[in-house]
């Protein structure tokens, strides 16, 4: 089943979709961006949706006591299996299609997963569902914790970040000394079948997610999208500061925001010259309240080494004249 939705760019807030399908009622903390995600995407899916979401925040926050904000069907499934989940509903959809038991129709298929289940264990199964032809979209949210069960480091931590599984000590400061994976860059060198990739703030710039999930979802076959979703909680700062910080991830170039499309790359947004000096981004975060001068400016070699240096910024992290 190819999809035969045309994509209609939303041009305005006030051309953005007025219903509600991820409503009022959630658990999730205050000022957390990953409930945005989820409002974000089914505003712009629709009704005409299923949600496949893996434990996590998202899960456990939009699941307790027997209730849910979802208004759109929904299904919990296992830590690593949100690309499964995907596949097995967009195939058995497919199936029940051809059988003649439901109308022929547009049913949008949409996992969500958070960094363990989208970055860390549950990447095969992601790699495994975007080698197929099924109309469907996965969407990582990334707190770059394990935030459910008390932020533990994961393969999507920020360097020198400080978590339960990474603390700062007076021996060693920095006890977080990998790089973010680059689970979107990696994602579309390795699928080159995939007709859309991209990565996304829900809160910056405006309606870009929006548009980015009708895009992903109108292009057929499977796709994925990469969120940065700040968290006050692991993060350690205030929530009014949510959308203020994915503002300085993009504006700092921390967190490039670009889209593939059918192999073509466009950045979707270029951070200002100068940039924001990363800084203004990380020491509005607890998280790095052990950082130094040197710290801060270790994180921002890299960073511009990736703007500067990079084939492609945050996609293919060889520098410029490496390839002969």
């Amino acid at each position: 089943m190819t999809s035969e939705i045309t994509f209609e760019k939303i041009k305005g807030i006030h051309n953005a979709p007025r219903e509600e399908f991820y409503s009022s009622g959630h658990r999730t903390c205050e000022g957390c961006e990953s409930a945005m995600v989820m409002r974000m995407f089914s505003k712009a899916s629709g009704p005409r949706t299923i949600a496949l979401g893996t434990t996590g925040c998202m899960y456990v926050a939009n699941t307790a006591y027997m209730t849910t904000p979802w208004v759109v069907p929904w299904m919990h499934t296992q830590l690593g299996a949100g690309g499964s989940a995907a596949l097995g509903t967009s195939a058995g959809l497919r199936a029940l299609m051809k059988k003649g038991k439901i109308a022929k129709e547009k049913i949008n298929t949409i996992a969500f997963c958070g960094d363990l289940g989208g970055a860390d264990m549950g990447l095969s199964a992601i790699s495994s569902a975007l080698q197929m032809d099924y109309d469907l979209l996965i969407i990582l949210y990334d707190n770059e914790s394990a935030a459910n069960t008390d932020i533990q480091a994961t393969g999507m931590t920020t360097w020198g970040a400080q978590t339960t599984f990474t603390p700062t000590g007076t021996v060693k400061k920095i006890m977080q000394t990998r790089w973010k994976k680059n689970v979107a860059g990696m994602l579309a060198a390795g699928h080159p079948n995939v007709k859309y990739i991209a990565t996304a703030i829900a809160s910056f710039p405006p309606l870009d997610l929006l548009n980015k999930v009708r895009k992903a979802l109108a292009a057929g076959g499977p796709t994925f999208i990469h969120t940065l979703d700040p968290c006050p909680k692991g993060w350690d700062y205030h929530p009014r500061y949510s959308d203020k910080l994915g503002e300085l991830a993009a504006r700092s170039g921390i967190f490039p925001l670009y889209e593939i499309e059918n192999g073509v790359v466009k950045m979707t947004y270029r951070p200002p010259q100068p940039k924001v000096p990363v800084k203004e981004y990380l020491e509005k975060q607890g998280r790095f309240a052990h950082f130094g001068a040197e710290d801060f400016a270790y994180v921002q070699s890299q960073v511009d080494v990736m703007w500067n240096e990079w084939e492609i910024p945050g996609i293919i992290p060889m520098k410029s004249g490496a390839l002969r």
